[in-house]
Order: C-alpha cells, then structure tokens, then sequence
C-alpha cells in the first residue's frame, strides 16, 4: 500500500491561495490570505495568486461554488499552477468536486500544516506525532488518495460480492493509528513522570502565537540554545532550560510548539505529549506579537488552545514581545489595560528581560508560599497531599518527626492544618 507521492507536499510548487469570506468574518488591518500565505512559503511554495470571494455561506459542494471554482481553473491554467490552497479546511467532497472542475491538486489549511510539522519534525517523538495527525487527516479522504481501488479477494470458498482495497487499506490504517498511540502514550507516561521528577522546581511554560518570538525569549532567560527562524513552527520539540530570578532561586522554563488560529483539532491531540509542559507549569509565559496587526485575534486563537488543555485557569504573564518593531507606542497601554500581569519586552534586543525575571519572582511570591512544615512520619495523608500539591525543596526524616522545606500555594494552607491540627509551619529561614 503506498500513497502517491505527491499526497503531502507542496515544496517548490506554484500556488494559488483561496478563500471564502463570510459577511461575518472579522480582519483587522491584516490581508484575508496574509496567515495562509506564511504558511504557503514557509512549506516552499511560491504563491502566485490569491483569490477571495465573499458569500453570505459556503457552498457545501465546492466550497466557493461552481462559476468560482471554472473561474479557478481558468486563473490557474493562465498561471501555471500546481496546487490549489484553501485557507479553511474542506470535505473530502469538496476537493473532490473541486479537482474534477479545476483539474489541479487542491489541499485544504490543515493539509499545508502537516506537510510543514512533516519537515519540521525532528525527534523521534515529534515523528510519531506528525505521523498519526496525517493518518487521522487521511483516513476519510482514502477514496481521494488511494489509487488501487480494484476488487479483490475472491476464488473458491470466498465468493460473492467481494472486498474492495479500499477496505483493507482502512484497516491497515486504523491499525497503525493504534499502534501510533499505543507507542505516543508511553512516551505520554515518561514525559509525566519527568515532569513529575521535577516538583522540585517552580515551573514555567513558554506558550504563544507561532512566530511570536518563544524561542528567543527561551533564549534569553536560559542557557539553552534553542533554534530560533523567521518562520511558522521552527519549534516542534519541548526543550526545557534553568532561569536564575535576582533572589537567588531556580525556575525552571520549557519551550512549547507554536499555537495557530484554526490549529486542526487532530494536531492538537497529536501533540498532547509535547504539550505536557504546559498542562503541568505553575506558570504560563503568554508570549504575543505586540507589532502584528491582529494580535488581539492571536491572543484569542492562543487562548483558545489553552482551554482545551484545561490550562486557562493558571497564573498567566502576558509578555508582549517585539517591543522594537512597534511603529505607533501610544497603542501599548491600550493593549496592556486588559491583562492583569502584563510586560513589553524586545527577546531579541534584550530589553525587559530582567523586568520579566522580576515579574515571574513576584508571581512565585504572590501565589507560593516558601515555608517549613514538621509533622509525624505516620500520617501518610498528609505527606502523600504534600508531593503532589506542593514543591517539595528538602526533607528530613527522623523517628519523631518529619521536617519539609516546601513551596506551596497559599490557598493550601488552610487544607493542610485541616488534615493534620498538629502540624507545624513557619515561614522558611534562607540559610547565611
């Protein structure tokens, strides 16, 4: 069983970007096509049309209609187009009705997407992620991208109506999808036991719009050397680094892979794994394009993502980077009002990054206690409470007590004296 060839690529190919716009949709100042054409060129195609046509809905048939779609095939014969790109995703119908009247290959928004994870894709882990998001992609559309569909089976013993390929080629896919996530969810269970490994530590988690600058900031406030392009999802890979605060403590900070608007849900599931970091910070480092014309619009798609993830209820800094691409300064206190916790910083130049170290130290002090709690080495709730609600910095056991030096949201505290009313806390002394 193989796929044709050129099922997932658009590399070096002459493109013509399309769109529905509906009397509802919102832009901004931002080109309709603008996002779609990023995505175009950071997969290697060179586009060289856009077309937009604004209808009260979509043509559940061919998506733009059939007198758009002849007109299509007309622009793209003049052009000499390769590949046709719809900025929203279609039914397999419709790339099926589209490619019979415009005769050219046609792929949809999360098709483009996967083929660049499918080149960005590094690691073994990020492999298999990529891997299963093209299959769940390609299960519903096998009749559009298999090209053996003739019957076969049959003989003495085994006949009637027969099995088509098709069928098999379905099975043989849905078992792979299950292999994938069989091997996806052990690696789920060590990247939960490494972040667990951790509670050591306070953790924050790099998250943002793709291209707003995560990985230059990761940059700078860590050692690590994170691969830093002008282009979309140059990150598929969690890596994660130490951040010095100015009083002396450790943080310990995690990249993540760039968030998108419409981010097709199948990706997002895919990159669970990749995303545990962030489903396990104490701290999300919200990172925006101050200079982008729709960054309201990529706040949104961001935070979207993060709901989904059950994220959207924690401490969040929103770091408005790109400082210094900013053309009109007097738009920045507009834009800070509506964050609680909010700093413009340039990742790239440096500037505010020692205000940003300062703002995750007063959230850690804000929200965390650091303090020494003694109990009895028997009361085996409330210890077990303390590895998994708090940050357990060091321990020492003896036959009458137990003593923690622990970081612990504040919140807690009344939880911890209802569990034990002999327990002892106090306010944790640095050592000279």
């Amino acid at each position: 069983m193989k796929l044709k060839e050129t099922a997932f690529t658009v590399r070096a190919e002459r493109a013509i970007l399309f769109r529905v716009m509906l009397s509802g949709d919102r832009n901004g100042t931002e080109s309709p096509l603008e996002e779609l054409l990023r995505l175009a060129e950071t997969a290697g195609a060179s586009v060289v049309r856009t077309v937009v046509q604004k209808r009260v809905n979509i043509d559940p048939v061919y998506y733009i209609g059939k007198g758009k779609a002849s007109e299509l095939a007309v622009i793209s014969t003049e052009l000499d187009a390769d590949v046709l790109i719809c900025d929203d995703d279609l039914t397999p119908a419709q790339v099926r009705n589209l490619e019979k009247v415009i005769g050219k290959k046609v792929i949809d928004r999360s098709e483009l997407i996967l083929d660049i994870f499918a080149t960005r894709a590094k690691t073994f882990q990020a492999k298999l992620q990529v891997e299963l998001a093209q299959l769940e992609y390609t299960r519903p559309r096998l009749k559009r991208m298999w090209t053996h569909l003739s019957r076969i089976e049959g003989g003495i013993g085994t006949r009637g109506p027969g099995e088509k390929q098709l069928e098999v080629d379905k099975r043989i896919v849905l078992r792979k999808i299950h292999d994938l996530r069989r091997k996806l969810h052990e690696i789920e269970k060590r990247r939960e036991r490494l972040v667990a490994s951790r509670k050591e530590f306070f953790t924050v988690s790099i998250v943002g719009y793709t291209n707003a600058g995560k990985s230059t900031l990761m940059n700078a406030l860590t050692e690590v050397d994170a691969l830093v392009e002008d282009k979309l999802f140059a990150t598929l890979d969690t890596k994660t680094g130490i951040c010095k605060l100015e009083n002396g403590r450790k943080v310990l900070v995690s990249d993540t892979v760039g968030f998108i608007q419409k981010l097709p849900h199948h990706l997002v599931s895919s990159f669970k794994a990749t995303l545990e970091e962030a489903r396990h910070a104490d701290l999300l480092l919200h990172v925006a394009d101050i200079s982008s014309p729709i960054v309201h619009r990529q706040i949104e798609a961001v935070n979207t993502v993060l709901k989904e993830l059950e994220c959207d209820k924690k401490p969040v800094i929103m770091v408005l980077n790109k400082i210094d691409a900013v053309r009109d300064e007097s738009l920045v206190p507009l834009i800070q009002s509506h964050f609680k916790d909010c700093i413009t910083i340039s990742a790239k130049t440096r500037r505010g990054i020692e205000g940003l170290r300062r703002k995750i130290g007063e959230i850690l002090e804000r929200n965390f206690m650091d303090v020494e709690l003694t109990c009895s080495p028997g009361n085996g709730k409330l210890i077990a409470y303390l590895h998994e609600h708090a940050h357990i910095l060091a321990s020492h056991f003896d036959e009458q007590q137990v003593t923690f030096r622990l970081l612990i949201e504040d919140k807690l505290m009344q939880k911890l004296r209802m569990m034990d009313d002999k327990v002892q806390i106090k306010e944790a002394v640095e050592p000279n």
